[in-house]
């Protein structure tokens, strides 16, 4: 049986980062109470940083809170921008330069947890927010080749050349789309 060495697109790197951040406001009255903290506008991207990914990021956080002894309210708001490593769980070192791609999904967009008065009159804001980031790029797999006509596949002593059209995909789905065979022959 021959080999061939394929060019292909994989997942050649994957992590995930919970975090905790606390924030410092200041509003611009003396609050008598906080009545509601949320974070809107949530915007960021990802690049890859040497082996691990980089999110830029920044998002509003708002807090409506009462003043004038709990007599009137507003809403303070603040940009936050923000710097996130994520480390790389899984790193395929055998990727083509200058081939990479990485992408980050907000598996917990920020989220308040808490927001108190601090001593000094300022807001303490504590938000969480968890990332996944995968690396795509450019790698080798080997596959076998048979000789001659491929058309009769019967012939050839695949496993599985038995089966009919039906039992084909079924027999897939049990696979592990994260197994990852290494080349012991590099």
């Amino acid at each position: 049986m021959q080999c061939r060495q394929i060019i292909t697109k994989a997942v050649t790197g994957k992590g995930r980062k919970f975090s905790q951040a606390t924030h410092s406001i200041q509003p611009p009255d003396n609050i008598s109470s906080i009545l509601g903290c949320w974070i809107i506008n949530h915007h960021y991207e990802a690049s890859r940083v040497g082996d691990s990914i980089e999110v830029l990021g920044s998002y509003d956080i708002n807090i409506w809170f009462s003043f004038n002894r709990n007599t009137k309210t507003e809403v303070a708001n603040q940009t936050v921008r923000y710097v996130e490593q994520v480390p790389l769980s899984y790193f395929d070192s055998h990727v083509r330069e200058g081939t990479t791609e990485v992408s980050a999904v907000a598996t917990q967009p920020p989220n308040c947890i808490e927001a108190t008065i601090a001593q000094d009159g300022s807001v303490l804001v504590r938000v969480e927010r968890e990332f996944y980031v995968e690396m795509i790029g450019e790698t080798k797999v080997c596959v076998a080749v048979c000789p001659g006509d491929c058309d009769d596949w019967d012939d050839k002593g695949f496993v599985g050349s038995e089966m009919g059209a039906e039992g084909d995909a079924r027999d897939f789905e049990d696979l592990d789309p994260d197994l990852v065979i290494d080349d012991l022959n590099d």
